[in-house]
């Protein structure tokens, strides 16, 4: 496969021969109200490689360009884009003269997306599945109402989880290899700096990727790309942080051909929207390039952004309606003050080096190279034979008495003696609902006294500091006068430390590092350095490297007549895995130390799509695509943490995408209608968690008891999953002051058949196949499967706005647990010949298994803003306020695997309220963000 997608890159580098010509497209840009020139405008034929920028007196000139009806698109960072049809006459150039562009005084919606892209749901990266931050650089209508309006519902367009999609900063992808997800944060807090995007929808073509079926977002932060001027600003909000301060500088190229770019913020809170989420980042970014002569350029942009957050909890609903929706269990207070025991910490600066050659006028070369390093750490609590100090641990709640059975089974919750427990239970956690830090400190010093110094309880950090070095080179040329190919490299290499580390002792002297919910060896995390005591900055528990090297190529051919546009596309992938253990795991002796046997996948991918004309307004779109995507490193390695297995039979997934759309384009009327189906098929997916009733384990010669709980590695293999429906985003100019907008998107988003469940059980030292789960026709979790807008904006000439819009969504469901729907919940576990529970019959256990739908609601949101002109500076403000009703709605949640077979599960829901029932994530309430603004 690697010689292949050499073979093939070569191959069509070697295709840039073209015919010559002598005429040219020229115009000067410059601002609509200032009528001062604009300096470096984007300036693109649409769907060829021919485009310009305007240099400092706002000229520029596309030579020899395609003949016919064409559409030039001019861009320029805060100002509205804007399409002109032209028609080129074969041999002779065409001056389009003086062309004003706008201000777009809504660019600031964008400062305000801080709802999501820096949120998440766990503590992996899992939660950025929204696609707010990819739809910043889009245009569309009916993406924008998704990103600015749906995004703070965790809305997902088409359904589709952000690694299906690509984020670029100059040319290097932004996807860590591990999840596949971008990670927003190592770039949050520049918005100013980050404004210069473009967004492809779907599987259509980018310069830099065969791509995903989601879309490519490609972020330009070169120097030169930095609009001219210093911008200063501060925000005040009530989501992630409350304060935000940020300066910005561009020099535009000057005549020596050089150009600089700088910005810095700083975002903080005591205390975000939730309890106790507290929040601090620091932002920097620097860039500067040469423009050596009219063939080579030369960047190099440099940013770190070092972002920490504390979370906040997903809650059963028995903790909802004891302490309300905002509650958040990760906090307590520690000498009077908050203090989050789960925050995340990200610090992993980047660098980006960049040559442009133009090799002709229409042909270019764009070569990078990337380095990026760092860390991410998510802290938590760590206790060795003291009691969980996590507050809401089950055996503090009122259920624990409430659901309360005899060992034969026998309910006995509603019992006097229960009732009073529950009662006092319930008064112990209104008194005692956040982390008691004092008293964890209280604990550890007399235990240290005790016992020479050993902490019971701990706060340690999941740590995992990469180093990623990236190199591709994209080749753009004009090949004909119809006919356009793109085409490119990239090659990743991963390093990936992963570790557990201590980060504060809580008071005493240092903790050991053992298991205490194994036995002899078994409790040893390193074998090789058994009964280890460990201090501040020590590593502990796990420790091991993951190794990825990825290559893959494309190159796709673009096709330019008057009637219609299209495309055709290639890609090839190669991907290398590879787990290296530093300890030698007690449990894993002879699997965890050393090297693991290395996995590759080859992949490939074939798309096309088609754009016809029917009238100057009226256009139709098809796309369509099928490729193989390997699986992340994340779901390659079932037990990462503790030794070298594979997933068994995994296997790349298979995907096909369709969507097709009617497109109107009026000078008042802007609206198109989508319609769009994918298949994602040989899915895998890996969880964590503690099970109860599971049945007899065993590790084949050798048999350990654990009553059927054991903590448990769930993988989730051969998933399909099916996401259809329609898309609709429409805008009309009713008035050249005032706009309505609507959109709507209706989904349904499945499981498609019954994939298989196997269960990595560190207390047998086995894995256990627990066969088919039955998923299929189940929805897809945590997704708005119908959202609808309405807005409507008011533009004064004046230079003043205010708009608003209200939201609709509908059909969000609950993450189901496979393991509960394979046959081992049927089975009683106490019976010796495995039989199933006697009263568990069809109907009882189809209720019980139904997936829980969450509550529709309604979002209403305000904004609007206002610009001056003073001495040729724009002094300007921001203001939005969303769900201005402060409706309460969930966005999500999962059922917990802890009661894995029906008896545990009907015991769980006799007592009315549950022990162990879902966990639900909340959306904001009404919030707020203002924005004030200087520019000159």
């Amino acid at each position: 496969m690697k010689k292949l997608i050499l073979g093939i890159f070569l191959m069509l580098f070697s295709l840039t021969t073209w015919a010559q010509s002598n005429f040219e497209v020229s115009g000067k840009m410059v601002d609509a109200k200032s009528q001062k020139p604009l300096q470096n405008v984007t300036v693109v034929i649409v769907n060829t490689n021919l485009t310009a920028t305007t240099d400092a007196e706002g000229n520029f000139t596309i030579a020899n360009p395609a003949h016919g009806d064409q559409r030039l698109r001019l861009s320029y960072v805060g100002y509205a884009t804007k399409t002109l049809p032209i028609e080129i006459v074969m041999n002779e150039s065409l001056d389009l003269g003086t062309i004003l562009l706008e201000e777009d005084i809504t660019t600031e919606l964008q400062l305000s997306l801080v709802t999501l892209t820096e949120s998440d749901l766990g503590d992996d990266n899992s939660g950025s599945e929204n696609t707010s931050g990819l739809l910043q650089a889009s245009r569309d209508v009916f993406q924008q109402v998704a990103a600015f309006n749906w995004g703070q519902a965790r809305f997902r367009v088409r359904g589709l989880d952000n690694e299906y999609g690509n984020t670029f900063i100059n040319g290097i992808s932004m996807n860590k290899i591990y999840d596949g997800r971008p990670q927003y944060s190592n770039w949050g807090g520049l918005n100013d700096a980050t404004r210069n995007q473009e967004f492809t929808t779907g599987t259509r073509p980018s310069d830099y990727t065969f791509g995903g079926i989601l879309g490519t977002q490609s972020i330009n932060m070169r120097a030169s790309s930095v609009r001219a001027g210093t911008r200063l600003s501060v925000s005040g909000a009530n989501t992630n942080y409350n304060w935000r301060t940020m300066a910005t500088y561009g020099s535009g190229l000057n005549k020596n051909g050089w150009a600089y770019a700088f910005s810095a913020s700083y975002r903080g809170a005591q205390e975000g929207y939730f309890e106790g989420t507290d929040y601090d980042a620091k932002s920097f970014y620097a860039a500067v390039e040469k423009k050596i002569n009219d063939q080579h350029s030369l960047n190099l942009t440099a940013i770190y952004a070092q972002n920490s957050r504390g979370k906040n909890s997903p809650n059963t609903q028995e903790l909802i309606d004891l302490k309300g929706e905002d509650y958040n269990s990760y906090w307590g207070y520690q000498n009077g003050k908050k203090r989050n025991s789960r925050d995340k910490d990200v610090e992993e600066p980047i660098f980006i080096l960049s040559h442009d050659w133009k090799i002709s006028d229409r042909t270019t070369l764009n070569t990078n190279v990337g380095y990026q390093f760092g860390k991410i750490g998510n802290s938590r609590l760590d206790f060795n034979g003291a009691r969980n100090p996590d507050p809401t641990y089950y055996r503090n709640l009122p259920s624990y008495y409430s659901t309360m059975h005899t060992s034969d089974g026998d309910y006995v919750g509603n019992s006097p003696e229960n009732i009073r427990l529950a009662a006092m239970a319930r008064d112990a956690f209104m008194q005692n609902s956040q982390i008691n830090w004092d008293e964890l400190y209280r604990q550890n010093i007399e235990n240290a006294a005790l016992f020479g110094g050993e902490s019971l309880t701990i706060l340690y950090e999941d740590r995992t500091d990469d180093r990623q070095l990236t190199a591709n080179t994209f080749l753009s040329t004009q090949l004909t006068n119809n006919i356009a190919l793109d085409a490119g490299i990239t090659y990743k290499k991963l390093k990936s430390e992963n570790y557990q580390k201590v980060l504060d002792l809580l008071g005493g002297s240092f903790y050991s590092d053992i298991d205490p919910f194994l036995a002899g060896d078994g409790r040893q995390s390193d074998l090789n350095n058994p009964d280890r005591k460990v201090t501040v900055g020590d590593r502990f528990g796990y420790n091991y490297n993951l190794h990825a090297n990825v290559i893959d190529a494309f190159a796709q051919l673009k096709f330019a007549y008057t009637s219609f546009n299209s495309y055709l596309g290639v890609g090839g992938t190669y991907t290398e895995y590879q787990r290296e253990g530093i300890y030698r795991n007690g449990n894993y002796a002879n699997n965890s130390e050393g090297k693991s046997e290395k996995i590759n996948f080859n992949d490939f991918g074939v798309k096309g799509g088609v754009n016809y004309r029917i009238t100057g307004h009226h256009f139709l779109d098809l796309n369509a695509a099928y490729m193989t995507k390997a699986p992340t490193m994340r779901n390659t390695f079932p037990n990462v943490r503790m030794n070298n297995n594979i997933t068994r039979e995994i296997d790349s997934e298979k995907i096909v995408s369709v969507d097709g759309s009617y497109i109107l384009r009026t000078p008042k009327i802007k609206a198109r209608l989508t319609g769009y189906f994918s298949q994602v098929e040989d899915a895998t997916e890996i969880a964590f968690y503690f099970a109860e009733g599971l049945g007899t384990l065993s590790s084949g010669e050798e048999s350990i008891s654990t009553n059927g709980n054991a903590f448990v590695s769930e993988t989730v293999r051969g998933i399909s999953k099916q996401n259809m429906g329609g898309e609709l985003g429409f805008e009309y100019q009713i008035t050249p002051t005032i706009k309505a907008t609507a959109a709507a998107s209706y989904g349904q988003y499945i499981y498609t058949n019954n994939p298989n469940v196997s269960l990595n059980i560190d207390n047998t030292r086995s894995t256990v196949n627990f066969g088919e789960a039955t998923m299929k026709n189940y929805k897809q979790a945590g997704i708005p499967q119908q959202a609808y807008s309405f807005g409507i904006e008011y533009r004064d000439p004046a230079y003043w706005w205010i708009g608003a819009n209200v939201n609709y969504l509908d059909d969000i469901y609950l993450d189901v647990s496979p393991l509960l729907r394979t046959k081992n919940f049927l089975i009683d576990s106490n019976d010796p010949d495995r039989f199933p529970f006697p009263d568990a019959t069809e109907d009882k256990v189809r209720k019980l298994l139904k997936q829980e739908k969450l509550n529709s609601f309604t979002l209403v949101n305000l904004s609007g803003g206002k610009s001056w002109r003073i001495s040729g500076k724009t002094l300007g403000f921001f203001a939005s306020v969303n769900n201005v009703f402060d409706v309460r709605y969930k966005t999500g949640g999962f059922e917990q695997g802890r009661n894995a077979n029906y008896g545990e599960l009907t015991k769980d829901l006799q007592g009315g309220v549950r022990s162990f029932g879902p966990k639900y994530f909340y959306g904001y309430g009404r919030t707020y963000f203002l924005n004030l603004y200087l520019n000159f």
